[in-house]
Formats: structure tokens, C-alpha cells, sequence
């Protein structure tokens, strides 16, 4: 994966993160207006679909890096590229869990 798609990857993740915490029912003491939980709701989809699509995405990347590795017949390159999309396809599996664990808390302790 490229620089620019992973810079890219981020800044939706940190996105969706940063909607989580600072939503506006968090501030608001009369109830959500109709807007915001549906904006919400729509947010808890789209969380879910992520995690869903992940493990997935995740296993098959990781196949792909076993399989480049396993058939490299001892191109060192093919050997380095599938090492570094095992560790990538995990990284980010691990880092898509982290969030989901760290949002979950975040909601404990709002709501």
C-alpha cells in the first residue's frame, strides 16, 4: 500500500473517531434532535460494516503474504514483500480492533 492511500486510510479513520467523541448529543442535555441520531445511527453502521469487511480483508491479505512467500523461489524480493504485507495486513487489523475497543469505552463512559 502507497503512502498517499494510507495517509488517505488515516484521515478517514481519525474522521470517524473524531465524530465519535465530539457529537453534539454529548453536550446537549435536552435529548438528540432527529438529525444527530440519525447521523449517529448511521456511524454505528458504518463501524459495523468496517469490522465486518476487516477480518475478512484481513485473512486475505495475510494469505496472499503467505503465499507470496511460500512461491518467491528465492527471489529475495517476493520474500521481503509478502513479510511486509503479513506485518501490514496485521498492523492494521490490530489497529482497526484498538479503535473499535477504545470507541466502545469512550460510549460506557458518555452514556
Amino acid at each position: 500500500m502507497n503512502k498517499k492511500r494510507f495517509f488517505t486510510l488515516n484521515i478517514v479513520i481519525f474522521s470517524f473517531v473524531f465524530v465519535a467523541i465530539f457529537t453534539p448529543s454529548s453536550f446537549c442535555a435536552w435529548g438528540d434532535p432527529e438529525l444527530v441520531s440519525k447521523i449517529n445511527s448511521a456511524f454505528e453502521k458504518i463501524e459495523s460494516w468496517l469490522l465486518t469487511i476487516a477480518t475478512p480483508a484481513a485473512a486475505v491479505a495475510v494469505g496472499t503474504g503467505v503465499f507470496m512467500k511460500k512461491f518467491s523461489f528465492g527471489d529475495e524480493e517476493k520474500i521481503r514483500t509478502g513479510k511486509k504485507l503479513i506485518k501490514g495486513s496485521l498492523f492494521s487489523y490490530a489497529f482497526i480492533l484498538a479503535i473499535d475497543l477504545i470507541l466502545s469505552a469512550i460510549k460506557s463512559l458518555i452514556g
